[in-house]
């Protein structure tokens, strides 16, 4: 029997609320941060891939971006967004969908995923998530990958993951894209435990 990855996140979104999960932030820091190095000015286009019921679109908002993209496999984590959003969400597109799977409507001048990547522990699946950043990335546009670090943990809402160094994750994503910074965090999750993060910001050079 095949694994059902919606039904998956879509009970995980369900059973527990926004701030219980444990990659909750109530201001995601670093990934701001990575958007802000790319130099790129608010008009261009983002998408968060796995952005689920995630606040950096809250604060993408606020910051004066306009052209704002929301992929989740989980409708329950999109309309968590939506609706502590209020009327700010119509400013958004919001895409509910596997990644893996999707049509995606790109290209995008900006990818954020902080939430994917180390979920994809078989190759092929590695390879789609691949062909689709390719395909809807610009030449010359920005990718920002947040995985778990080499010292961080071996599960995540009972899936096992891949861990990353930059140098492990530049290698995986291949030459086009160019490491331009790393970052590392230590997340403290809602239950107190702390989580080793490493943040990878990549140009598109195709």
């Amino acid at each position: 029997m095949s694994f059902d990855r919606k039904a998956h996140w879509e009970r995980i979104y369900r059973e527990k609320s926004e701030d219980e999960t444990s990659w909750f932030q109530p201001r995601p820091e670093s990934s701001l941060a990575l958007v802000e190095a790319t130099g790129e000015r608010p008009q261009a286009p983002l998408i968060d891939v796995g952005g689920g019921a995630s606040r950096l679109v809250d604060h993408l908002l606020e910051a004066g971006w306009q052209d704002l993209t929301v992929l989740d496999i989980s409708g329950a984590a999109l309309e968590t967004a939506r609706r502590r959003l209020g009327q700010r969400a119509k400013a958004v597109q919001w895409l509910e969908a596997d990644l893996l799977e999707a049509q995606l409507p790109g290209p995008w001048r900006i990818w954020h995923d902080r939430a994917v990547f180390h979920f994809l522990v078989e190759q092929a699946d590695r390879q789609r998530y691949l062909e689709q950043l390719r395909a809807n990335l610009e030449p010359g546009g920005h990718c920002i990958i947040a995985t778990f670090a080499l010292d961080g943990p071996e599960m995540c809402s009972g899936l096992v993951v891949r861990r990353y160094s930059p140098e492990s994750l530049a290698e995986t994503l291949g030459p086009e894209f160019q490491l331009q910074q790393t970052l590392s965090e230590q997340h403290r999750t809602p239950a107190g435990k702390v989580q080793s993060f490493v943040y990878c910001r990549f140009r598109h050079q195709p």
